[in-house]
């Protein structure tokens, strides 16, 4: 008889505010962050996209078919960085809004992290 595995932790769609997650500076400007956050009651997967001095922040799922959206880490933006770029069926959404603009999910949005910067430092808000 072999021994189950134990249970996948919990896909979690939220994080509790004030959690810091990295230096503004940790993410290139025009460029996106994978981050994993493993909490009590899961496992949260989002990511981070920073523009100057702006950050916005989305879980890391695709609404057309809920998979994550980069296939390589860190990899969630077209290559001229102007927008988010589903790997998986090519949707793409606005950065600032989350909001698809392209492809097989017309009309829907990702779903927002909401991040903030204080003082240098990106972190849950």
């Amino acid at each position: 008889m072999t021994p189950e595995a134990p249970p996948e932790p919990a896909r979690l769609a939220a994080t509790p505010a004030g959690v810091r997650l990295c230096a503004l500076d940790a993410i290139a400007d025009g460029a996106a962050r994978n981050f994993v956050l493993e909490m009590r009651a899961g496992r949260f997967h989002g990511f981070v996209v920073r523009r100057g001095e702006a950050v916005s922040g989305y879980v890391d799922r695709c609404p057309h078919m809920g998979l994550p959206l980069a296939q390589r880490l860190d990899d969630y933006l077209t290559p001229d960085g102007t927008l988010i770029a589903c790997d998986w069926h090519g949707a793409l959404f606005a950065i600032d809004s989350g909001q698809c603009v392209g492809g097989p999910c017309m009309g829907q949005r990702l779903t927002a992290w909401p991040v903030a910067v204080r003082d240098g430092e990106i972190v849950t808000a």
